[in-house]
């Protein structure tokens, strides 16, 4: 039974929550939450009636970085030995669409922890930020990398460099939300965007992630070669049958995820 973490597999049809549970510690990332983080994911990841997740924490925080306690006297051994980079990896390899629903807090680990999800629904109350440098390091868990291309260079360096935070309204404007909404709405307005995406043939859903994510790791005629050879495979798919059919026969399409 995880200690640092709510799960509820199906919080809506098809969509499961995980909900961040140190409140003291403003759901601050340490190893036990990481640890149980990935097991519920990779759980929920083999789970066929689960077609998208939801991520979040508390309005106060949705997580406010790393626990820094914890990591204040450990060596590049320490480091190497405990492991971080499991946990970002495998969310980043996360088949299913994962949805961070942000009131508060997202800095550090936690602005990363939003910045892996696909989508990010955020309270009028967020802030993200990665504050690292003013506790002499860097981000660590893809923050340089992920934040440079939701914001572009030159605000991403801003942010690094100095530490500030930008608002919920100023995320928005960047591109590093999807929507802005008012305070205690955030999560349900993440339900419904994350039932949106379970509605939809899980197949085409699991593809389609990978095709928009390639293109952030590669030139552009790479990106294009591997969008096209995912649009190909969903014509093996039940559901592209289906849903050809039920446009074709007008009516609303039954898919089964095959």
């Amino acid at each position: 039974m995880p200690e640092f973490l709510l799960v509820t597999p199906q919080a809506r049809p098809g969509v499961a929550l995980l909900q961040l549970n140190r409140p003291k510690e403003l759901n601050a990332l340490n190893l036990a939450l990481m640890h149980e983080l990935r097991e519920a994911l990779g759980a929920l990841d083999a789970d066929a009636a689960v077609r998208a997740v939801v991520i979040t924490g508390s309005d106060r925080a949705f997580a406010a970085g790393a626990d820094i306690r914890a990591l204040a006297g450990q060596s590049p051994v320490d480091m190497l030995l405990a492991d971080h980079v499991t946990f970002w990896d495998q969310l980043r390899l996360m088949r299913k669409p994962l949805v961070a629903a942000v009131a508060g807090f997202a800095l550090g680990g936690g602005c990363e922890l939003a910045l892996v999800c696909d989508l990010i629904v955020a309270a009028e109350t967020a802030q993200f930020g990665q504050p690292e440098i003013r506790l002499g390091t860097l981000p660590g868990g893809g923050g340089t990398q992920r934040l440079a291309r939701a914001v572009g260079k030159a605000k991403a360096m801003e942010m690094v460099l100095t530490g500030d935070f930008i608002t919920a309204t100023e995320a928005l404007r960047l591109g590093l939300v999807n929507r802005v909404v008012p305070t205690g709405q955030h999560l349900e307005e993440a339900f419904r965007l994350a039932a949106r995406i379970a509605a939809q043939p899980p197949v085409a859903v699991r593809l389609a992630k990978e095709a928009v994510n390639y293109a952030f790791e590669s030139h552009l005629a790479a990106g294009l070669q591997f969008e096209r050879r995912n649009y190909y495979l969903t014509f093996a798919s039940d559901d592209q049958r289906e849903g050809m059919a039920a446009f074709l026969e007008k009516r609303p399409p039954a898919f089964n995820g095959h």
